[in-house]
């Protein structure tokens, strides 16, 4: 029996029969046409076989287009209700015991994931979408590649190249992972309830080998967030407090890492935030 997906008056049901109001604090906003779950599934290139991870299922309409193409899901939803609903869900739209694992959980602090999934598809709320992106892709290395489905401001600042207006914090941090991509637009009217934001798909990849240790990426990150903070400061100011404490001393772990120490945050690529990190631990 083939998969069947969910149709925008089911999601309705569903949310009525389980007293479920999409609410602007958890940013819920479910995606109720059929042809949208389909092309995220289809820019993932999910695979038959695989295992994917999705945060935040809901109701579970893209659950159901990532079983359709034949891969094992494990999904972390953090309301009990609709954790607890969703594999009867599956099981009414043809999807074989064992394909779906749902673990209730606050994806923010979840630590295991059933079956070590190597792909992550979701539809996140703009609210926590990047602290969760970091935290997953830190925790579960087993992550090779993925697509989300996020604000566009979020989408385009996580995809941002150095230089960019938008490049900031997000998008150096994700980058330490691999490469960031903008893989499609959404439209605001597959949406209940319809959104005041644009949507976009974000795909990533992870890079075959660790950059860092553990110590080099939490420095890093340190040296990015300084960066940011005073991000219009140049470099040597910015870095002060981080870098030792006086301005000197940041130009000279600057000019050791290769990197102007009159250069502002924006113009930095991971590597060279690495490379003021790896100096600044001898």
């Amino acid at each position: 029996m083939p998969v069947q997906l969910l149709g925008a008056g089911q999601i309705r049901a569903l949310a009525a029969e389980l007293d479920v109001t999409p609410t602007k604090k958890l940013g819920q906003n479910f995606v109720v046409d059929a042809n949208t779950v389909r092309k995220i599934v289809h820019v993932a290139d999910v695979r038959a076989g695989e295992r994917v991870v999705e945060i935040g299922p809901g109701l579970g309409s893209l659950t159901l287009a990532i079983l359709e193409a034949g891969a094992e899901v494990t999904a972390v939803e953090i309301d009990h209700r609709l954790a607890g609903r969703l594999p009867e869900t599956a099981r009414e739209h043809g999807v074989a015991a064992g394909a779906l694992e749902v673990v209730c959980a606050d994806a923010l602090r979840v630590s295991a994931l059933p079956g070590e999934p190597s792909v992550l598809v979701a539809n996140l709320p703009y609210n926590v979408s990047v602290p969760v992106l970091l935290h997953f892709l830190e925790t579960f290395p087993h992550l090779q590649r993925g697509v989300v489905m996020v604000q566009a401001e979020v989408g385009e600042r996580l995809a941002a190249p150095p230089g960019s207006k938008v490049y900031g914090s997000p998008s150096a941090k994700a980058a330490w992972y691999g490469p960031w991509r903008l893989a499609g637009t959404v439209s605001r009217q597959v949406f209940w309830p319809v959104p005041n934001v644009d949507s976009v798909l974000v795909a990533f990849s992870r890079d075959g080998e660790p950059r860092g240790t553990e110590e080099e990426r939490l420095r890093t990150f340190a040296v990015i967030d300084a960066a940011f903070r005073q991000r219009r400061k140049m470099l040597r100011q910015a870095l002060a407090e981080t870098l030792g404490g006086t301005s000197a001393t940041a130009s000279a772990v600057l000019e050791a890492a290769k990197v102007p120490a009159t250069a502002r945050g924006e113009e930095l690529s991971i590597d060279d935030f690495q490379r003021i990190a790896q100096v600044a631990l001898l």
